[in-house]
């Protein structure tokens, strides 16, 4: 059967730019054809017979694009998907950027760490009675796979052992780089993201993701990778180039986290804590540090253990999702807890939920990533000040998109603020290395040892300056002490909450998805961020746009491009607005990982004028939430309109 022409006349009915199919076709024509690919080529000609025609276009039309710090997507067969011959050129790209950026260095040395994640074709794309070296492919196996790669060009690296029972979560893999002094590491994980998804996240010697142009260096060397160079894992071992990671480094991490503490330790059952991994790696660092610190965390039994199918996780075990702590929320309430404490696969981010009522007989309130970022900001910032332990010249650090209030709280309690970042913790990282390195970021005059706390909206804290990226052991312990310190008080998390939006301001900040699939929906959203970005609206939501910024604006305050990874981040448009007596602002960007365009939502008020009666408070935050609604719905409606559609029928409609 001439599979080529099969597919040739396949590919013509979908529609598709002509280039697409050709390059489709050609890269379908290797892995048909060449040696290397012998492997994958039953499966391959099982969908071709199969007809399906559309999974070949989009597994063929492109090597999967090396975003700002690896690539993560749907494992399967092809090199647009997660496979080991997509991951062996990402770590190759990699060999070669470390020779550039350590030479004459030997050995040169890698931390690897993985997930949870095992592929078992859950979206039922291949035969199963058919061999397919993707099925049942782990995330240590593909870590494994990596060391073989490190190994054939000379590059050490640190793994655990294969008969591990425990994982590395992305924040101890940050400082476990900083602890061994090693040149950089990779991360298998694709986070939250639906189980047959994997991913490869690489890390530098700072223990962080390269941020421009060292990351547009390193996808440079990858897309001129050619020639994979490999060895068996086994292999790989014998020849020492592989060495197995002890308990130190671990240990050490767990006793940084628990140095962050604020207030003693809680006495016997004083603070109720459930805590659930969601089938993850967080019981090997935010669960260890809760224990540790006398927490004594009560299980979610269901999804205690390690498990990348989720197979106990209502929706996404992604702690951003509020369904995803129901179990816990039912552990919870039979418990009388105070607190439920949830974190991703790989451990990075956490999410929460408090109960109402001091003796922990009411019902939950789930806990934004804004307000968590906003509440462990005062409290570490408060604890300290009370405890005249703050630094000479403390820093807050946190995103554009992540609420406002931050600032607020941040400078009226002494502390200098950057708050105007791109979105990912690379960019926090960034801004410490330049403070360790010049004393000196922007405006911000200060050392690494005045860092307070970074923050982003998407879950993500960062309180400790041993670990650069998000970190959910630490932010879990603050968490767990800023509940227990408001009981000791004869109060809640949604008392302190309440509190922080009188002093403050009421905040409203949602995040509005515009899911735009497939190739013609990845056309869609580049072109309507392209027509706002020259024809911006005067009007959202009944208030008037004050501003506008673009920052792909070279002339603007972040200067030229430093690459076309720089580019891609800074696809980004800001609208500010406002009306009266609040203020209001819409981010509008492409998503990174996911088929869509992402509006980050904010309204806001001034803070509560001392002797505001309890309804007249209610009746301006009432207000602002209306505002916010309206925003995100004539927002959606104009952004579709540039596209030549319309919302669906609740498309606008907000999580609150």
């Amino acid at each position: 059967m001439d599979y080529i022409s099969e597919a040739r006349a396949g590919f013509s009915a979908i529609d598709a730019d002509s280039a697409i199919k050709d390059k489709a076709l050609t890269n379908l024509s290797a892995w048909l054809t060449q040696p290397e690919f012998a492997a994958y080529r039953p499966q391959l000609e099982y969908l071709c017979q199969a007809g399906a025609w559309s999974v070949l276009l989009d597994s063929f039309y492109q090597i999967m694009p090396f975003g700002t710090g690896g690539r993560r997507g749907a494992v399967g067969i092809g090199p647009n998907r997660m496979n080991p011959w997509t991951l062996g050129a990402s770590v190759q790209g990699h060999c070669e950027y470390l020779k550039q950026r350590f030479p004459g260095v030997s050995p040169l040395r890698v931390v690897l760490a993985f997930d949870v994640r095992q592929f078992e074709d859950k979206r039922k794309v291949y035969n199963p009675a058919l061999p397919n070296p993707v099925l049942h492919l782990s995330s240590r196996e593909f870590c494994q796979h990596a060391a073989g790669v490190y190994a054939a060009n000379g590059v050490h690296s640190v793994i655990l052992p294969p008969d591990s029972k425990r994982y590395v979560p992305t924040p101890e893999l940050s400082f476990t780089i900083r602890h061994l002094h090693a040149h950089g590491g990779l991360n298998m994980t694709a986070s939250h993201n639906p189980p047959d998804d994997n991913g490869s996240k690489f890390y530098d010697e700072r223990g962080s993701q390269p941020v421009p142009p060292e990351d547009q260096l390193m996808s440079e060397l990858v897309d001129q990778v050619t020639t994979i160079r490999h060895i068996p894992f086994a292999d790989a071992v014998r020849t020492g180039k592989v060495q197995f990671l002890g308990d130190a480094p671990h240990r050490a991490y767990i006793e940084l986290c628990r140095r962050e503490s604020l207030i003693p330790a809680p006495k016997f059952d004083e603070l109720r804590v459930v805590f659930t991994p969601l089938h993850g790696c967080g019981g090997f660092c935010a669960g260890e540090v809760l224990e540790a610190q006398g927490f004594h965390p009560i299980p979610v039994p269901e999804q205690a253990t390690p498990d990348g199918q989720f197979p106990n996780v209502t929706k996404s075990p992604n702690p951003e999702v509020q369904e995803c702590m129901d179990r816990a929320e039912r552990v919870a309430t039979e418990h009388s807890a105070d607190l439920i404490i949830a974190t991703d696969p790989d451990a990075d981010r956490i999410g929460a939920m408090a109960n109402r009522e001091v003796d922990g007989k009411g019902t939950f309130r789930f806990i934004t990533g804004n307000e968590i970022a906003a509440l462990l900001t005062h409290f570490k910032l408060s604890q300290l000040a009370r405890q005249g332990s703050l630094p000479p010249s403390p820093v807050v650090i946190t995103t554009e998109v992540t609420t406002g209030q931050i600032t607020r709280i941040a400078r009226q309690l002494g502390a200098q603020v950057v708050n105007d970042l791109l979105v990912g913790f690379k960019y926090h990282a960034d801004v410490l290395w330049q403070l360790e390195s010049t004393r000196q970021y922007g405006d911000v005059r200060a050392t690494v040892s005045d860092f307070i706390i970074a923050t982003e909206e998407s879950h993500g804290i960062m309180a400790m300056a041993g670990v650069r990226d998000k970190d959910s052991a630490c932010a879990a312990l603050l968490l767990a002490e800023a509940a227990l310190f408001q009981k000791r008080e004869g109060r809640t998390i949604p008392d302190y909450l309440d509190d922080l939006n009188r002093q403050f301001g009421y905040f409203r900040n949602e995040l509005l998805n515009i899911v735009l699939t497939g190739l013609e929906g990845k056309v869609n959203i580049a072109r309507m961020l392209d027509t706002l970005r020259k024809n911006p609206p005067k009007e959202i939501g009944g208030l008037s746009v004050v501003s506008f910024e673009d920052l792909w604006d070279t002339e603007g305050r972040m200067g030229p491009f430093k690459g076309d990874t720089d580019r891609a981040a800074r696809n980004f448009l800001i609208f500010r607005f406002a009306g009266a007596g609040i203020s209001a602002k819409v981010c509008l960007r492409p998503s990174g990982t996911e088929p869509k365009a992402k509006a980050y939502i904010e309204v806001s008020g001034e803070p509560c004028k001392p002797g505001t009666p309890q309804h007249a408070w209610d009746t301006t935050c009432a207000a602002i939430d209306a505002r916010v609604q309206q925003v995100a719905t004539d927002f959606l409606t104009q952004a579709l309109a540039t596209i030549g559609q319309t919302p669906a029928p609740g498309a606008a409609k907000l999580s609150r």
